[in-house]
């Protein structure tokens, strides 16, 4: 329910961004991805440490947490709207770019094969455009991540260690060399390529049939709503 949220609230953003912008053009995509990827962390920071929260704790009767919401009210008690949004920096620094790349690239693959209705090949080109899009996005700023992660689940279990963003990197670079940052991306790309694939395969297919004879123009930039 809450990647579906965050999903109609990115594409929302972003469609309604481009259309503000005045005309399509690749710099524009990348905007109004941008500006979505900020608007979605407001939702998607809280949701990650809940989550990063939960996969830490011991399992069992002795556990901390009994759900998502369980997690974010005991943070909110004990620390305020600052420990619910504990990560909110480095989760704009990933989410921000990597949505302007997500956009971008869908839009200049989709418009290069040609994605057009009609096209008995349509649905494989949507699907590859879509996926690679998520393989690009994960690639452009994957290693804010590791970073990200490690410091929402800072102090969880034991004292924390990390005085912010950069001491975070340095920190697990000493004591991991370069290749902490690219820790899970080979599990984290497997994942992306299909569901990425399907998210805008399936976007563009409700779109197309919203509109009808309208979205004809528009079928290569699902999101220009």
């Amino acid at each position: 329910m809450g990647l579906t949220f965050i999903n109609a609230l990115v594409f929302g953003v972003q469609g309604n961004t481009l259309r503000v912008l005045g005309h399509d053009s690749p710099l524009h995509q990348f905007v109004a991805g941008a500006a979505a990827g900020a608007v979605q962390c407001v939702v998607c920071c809280p949701m990650e440490l809940a989550k990063t929260r939960l996969q830490l704790q011991a399992a069992g009767p002795a556990r901390t947490y009994k759900g998502s919401l369980d997690c974010l009210a005991q943070i909110y008690r004990r620390e305020g709207l600052r420990g619910v949004h504990r990560g909110m920096v480095s989760t704009l620094l990933r989410e921000t770019p990597s949505f302007g790349v997500y956009f971008l690239t869908y839009d200049v693959l989709a418009r290069a094969l040609g994605c057009q209705p009609g096209d008995r090949l349509l649905v494989p080109k949507l699907l590859l455009a879509g996926g690679t899009a998520g393989l690009a996005s994960w690639l452009s700023t994957y290693p804010v991540d590791v970073v990200k992660s490690r410091l929402q689940a800072d102090g969880v279990q034991g004292a924390p260690r990390y005085r912010g963003i950069l001491d975070c990197a340095r920190q697990s670079y000493e004591a991991e060399g370069w290749r902490v940052f690219t820790r899970g991306l080979a599990s984290t790309l497997l994942r992306a390529f299909p569901v990425n694939a399907a998210t805008f395969a399936t976007v563009t297919a409700v779109l197309t049939y919203a509109r009808g004879d309208e979205a004809r123009p528009a079928l290569a930039q699902p999101s220009g709503l």
